[in-house]
């Protein structure tokens, strides 16, 4: 057998213990033991990455969905810090009929990448009366993120958190966001409506300011839209989520 077969069928036996190549018996024994290291450094892995979201479920549970994940979805990259990332998914469709799981889950890997996301300095508002705001684009820092919820994970998170009780689980009235970013050396986040997350992404788009105003005077009307321009804009440069406002917008082949 050459190395290349052997180190697959080792592969194949990590994930599914069914590689025939590495399977005889004088080293099955060796190998279990191997696998069942393997496992446990990934569930250690996911139970660390995820501490909110198994309290909320139980450990039992957690684990649970944590071992069908390990056996669906083997490591892809060369650290296992990249591992956490796919369990969202996993819990989404473990339970399709409590989304506030996968949605706790979600903002709970997208805290922690903030929070190793790359530095970046935050705009200095000194710099903003010379913008030329017909052409000014927003950059966002790159810890910033947005992301979709349908339901009260966001307070069940912060109960959590806090040592409270935590509320039940509600789907929320109307369809919502929540923004993540790093300032001052902490993961932040807070929730908003969907009028916001889609100025942000247009916006993260690299949609010109002008542009955006259009958009949402189009959308909101031209007091309201105005109005939510210049609100949102001062909001997110005083929360730290804006790094630069360059002169001139991007190019497009």
């Amino acid at each position: 057998m050459s190395l290349i077969d052997l180190q697959r069928d080792m592969r194949t036996w990590l994930h599914a213990g069914d590689a025939a190549g590495v399977s005889a018996p004088a080293m099955r024994a060796g190998l279990a033991v191997y696998q069942n290291n393997y496992r446990a450094q990934l569930m250690e892995c996911l139970e660390t990455s995820f501490p909110v979201t198994c309290d909320w479920l139980g450990e039992a549970a957690f684990r649970s969905a944590a071992a069908c994940h390990i056996d669906a979805v083997p490591p892809s990259s060369w650290t296992l810090d990249a591992y956490p990332r796919d369990l969202p998914a996993t819990l989404g469709r473990l339970y399709p009929d409590d989304p506030e799981v996968a949605e706790l889950a979600t903002l709970e890997l997208a805290l922690a990448e903030a929070f190793v996301a790359a530095d970046a300095d935050v705009l200095d508002t000194a710099r903003l009366a010379g913008v030329d705001w017909d052409r000014a684009v927003l950059r966002f820092v790159p810890s910033f993120d947005v992301h979709d919820v349908s339901t009260n994970a966001p307070a069940i998170w912060s109960a959590i958190i806090n040592g409270d009780r935590p509320p039940a689980a509600t789907m929320l009235l109307a369809a919502a966001g929540f923004l993540v970013w790093r300032h001052d050396d902490v993961s932040r986040f807070r929730t908003t409506d969907q009028a916001e997350v889609h100025a942000i992404l247009r916006a993260r788009a690299g949609a010109p300011f002008a542009d955006l105003c259009a958009y949402l005077v189009d959308d909101l009307g031209e007091a309201e839209g105005v109005a939510a321009a210049g609100r949102w804009l001062g909001q997110w440069i005083g929360e730290g989520m804006i790094t630069a406002i360059e002169g001139e917008s991007p190019c497009v082949d």
